[in-house]
């Protein structure tokens, strides 16, 4: 992760975080560790839960503890209750807990708002990783319930490219085939969602030689899969004709008991959303006259009384952290830069940014782009004195 490596002598040098908690939620992988270590390299005290019990790797989480003195809570397959007190062990459990935070979803941001209250008068802000976070963090300030400035590290356009597109893409097909070992090749694939993430999938599913059909609510989105030559309809319409069912909208029910009453015998289902409720899985449960569980590793087989059968990858979980490794460390590199870059940007101006969602500074992700393409040994043109001025000025004609 070079990018973050050439930060983190920054960061040492600049201390951003001298003297400051970061309490953060994320999944406990050792790409997260870089990003841990470069947040204390920048002067911070870092206090980690994990943003999914399923994706966390104990012995990452042991070696931050052990090796690193970070203050960590997490462990791998935890239930829901000890998932969130890990949470609120993370923020503290008094005034001047956190000064910034870091969410991966948005759980931890609920969490302060709510059990964990005392601690949200200190808060000077955060960052958002995900676009399930994102919406939630946007709704919570329309309602005027968001108590600090948060910044969309999600809705970059370097971002979308590297993460949605390109490590969502790879690595939600890469946690498919281990799961099932299945040819791809002339399949029907649905997937559920057409932003980055859907993007990325339908297109790494079409290379592999599938039939894709996109599902969307968006109607510009919706045209811009039909023009790149995707079939899109409706989930009701699609729910017969799939084979593998992947969903990536950040919304929940999307694939619900409608759906899962129609579809054929043998039907993959699998999320690469945040959160394990895209695929209504109590409805599928309580569809099911028996459930076989792990015939594969995350493979769940579940025996609809009518002589079908229907297998769920993880859970309903996001496939690419639970049965693959998530997104390859370049791509977290990117990410993970950028969202440094931006929570030191906030630190030093937290106090000048309105409660609210805030977008990362354009010149803070072209700047991320661009070191990124320099650990690549890529370089670009710049603009000459002439150049710039002409596309300052209005006054220059043809």
């Amino acid at each position: 992760m070079p990018l973050l490596a050439g930060l983190m002598e920054r960061f040492a040098s600049q201390r951003p975080f001298e003297g400051l908690t970061i309490a953060a939620c994320l999944h406990v992988t050792a790409e997260t560790a870089m990003l841990v270590r470069l947040l204390q390299a920048g002067g911070a005290d870092v206090r980690l839960a994990a943003s999914n019990p399923l994706s966390t790797q104990d012995d990452i989480a042991a070696a931050l503890a052990v090796r690193y003195g970070i203050a960590v809570f997490a462990r791998a397959g935890v239930d829901r209750r000890g998932y969130y007190r890990h949470i609120e062990l993370a923020l503290g459990e008094r005034p001047g807990g956190a000064d910034l935070i870091i969410d991966d979803g948005g759980d931890l941001v609920n969490t302060l708002h709510t059990t964990a209250a005392a601690v949200l008068p200190g808060v000077r802000g955060g960052c958002e990783s995900t676009t399930t976070g994102v919406i939630r963090l946007r709704r919570m300030a329309a309602e005027g319930a968001l108590a600090f400035p948060v910044i969309a590290a999600n809705d970059t356009p370097a971002k979308r490219l590297v993460e949605g597109m390109c490590g969502t893409g790879q690595s939600v097909i890469d946690g498919l085939l281990r799961a099932t070992n299945m040819l791809l090749a002339g399949k029907t694939v649905v997937v559920a969602g057409f932003g980055a993430s859907g993007r990325g999938v339908a297109e790494r599913a079409r290379g592999f030689g599938a039939q894709v059909i996109v599902t969307e609510i968006d109607p510009v989105r919706a045209l811009d899969a039909s023009l790149q030559g995707f079939r899109v309809l409706p989930m009701a319409q699609a729910a017969p004709l799939g084979e593998v069912f992947i969903t990536a909208t950040g919304s929940r029910d999307v694939i619900g008991a409608e759906h899962l009453a129609v579809m054929r015998d043998g039907a993959i289902l699998a999320n690469a959303g945040h959160f394990d409720v895209e695929i209504d899985v109590r409805a599928l449960t309580a569809l099911a006259a028996e459930v076989h569980r792990d015939v594969r590793p995350h493979v769940d087989a579940y025996d609809i009384g009518d002589g079908r059968t229907v297998l769920l990858l993880a859970e309903g979980r996001v496939v690419n952290l639970v049965a693959a490794e998530g997104h390859p460390p370049e791509v977290m590199d990117l990410a993970f830069g950028l969202e440094a870059l931006a929570l030191a940007w906030l630190a030093g101006n937290a106090g000048k940014l309105p409660v609210g969602v805030h977008e990362v500074p354009a010149d803070l992700d072209a700047e991320a782009a661009r070191l990124v393409l320099a650990t690549m040994g890529v370089s670009v043109d710049t603009l000459t004195a002439a150049q710039q001025a002409y596309r300052e000025s209005w006054r220059i004609g043809s």
